[in-house]
């Protein structure tokens, strides 16, 4: 539920902040500058759908119950504890697998055209790019909302700057990525086939806007 729902509006989304930069001009190319901003707007606004619903899960996870026993006890008060994290962790995301891999993989194809002589070759690349950028990006900000929203109570866990700084005191820079090796081969796999996917299927989704094109 969080995931669909969130990529979702993620898509949505990024497609809507690229008519925003794009005004009148719809045919022209999106700059380095826009394409970032689109997909971090994207993933910062998902958040307010995507917070609350992992907020629910977390607790879920930790004491059992129904998702809407949960829902009732966390609602209004504590529906939206670790957002700010969570819009922060979801637009360095979305960056990672809407803009990034739309800039890098025509770059190195470009650049590096004897080592990249496909365009899958060069979405390894992308993705590998993507994952890094998007995965040391936003863990640390994924560690305090996931400790925020595990300790509801607080009794370890305060506001964002308290979560900060207990992190910090119990292990330095390290505690902050605690699992990051797992989450970023996630990433990195996730990147490679959204991006396969959104590219192989907007013409067909969308035929009116590519023409004769097969291809983004």
């Amino acid at each position: 539920l969080n995931m669909g729902s969130c990529t979702m509006w993620q898509f949505a989304a990024f497609g809507a902040f690229k008519k925003i930069f794009l005004g009148h001009h719809i045919n022209r190319p999106l700059s380095g500058t826009e394409e970032v901003l689109a997909g971090f707007g994207a993933g910062f606004s998902s958040s307010l759908v995507g917070g609350p619903l992992e907020l629910v899960m977390i607790q879920q996870q930790r004491k059992g119950g129904t998702l809407l026993q949960h829902f009732r006890s966390l609602f209004p008060q504590q529906i939206y504890r670790g957002v700010t994290m969570s819009a922060m962790r979801e637009g360095i995301w979305t960056v990672g697998f809407l803009s990034i891999p739309s800039l890098v993989r025509p770059y190195l194809m470009s650049h590096y055209p004897n080592t990249f002589k496909t365009e899958d070759q060069a979405r390894v690349g992308a993705a590998i790019i993507g994952a890094l950028i998007s995965g040391y990006g936003s863990h640390p900000f994924d560690t305090v909302k996931t400790c925020m929203q595990g300790d509801i109570e607080r009794k370890t866990y305060g506001n964002v700057f308290q979560t900060f700084r207990t992190l910090w005191a119990e292990n330095g820079i390290p505690g902050f990525y605690r699992g990051m090796v797992w989450r970023g081969g996630r990433l990195l796999l996730g990147i490679f086939i959204i991006d396969k996917v959104r590219v192989e299927a907007s013409p067909l989704l969308f035929p009116e806007r590519f023409g004769e094109k097969t291809k983004l």
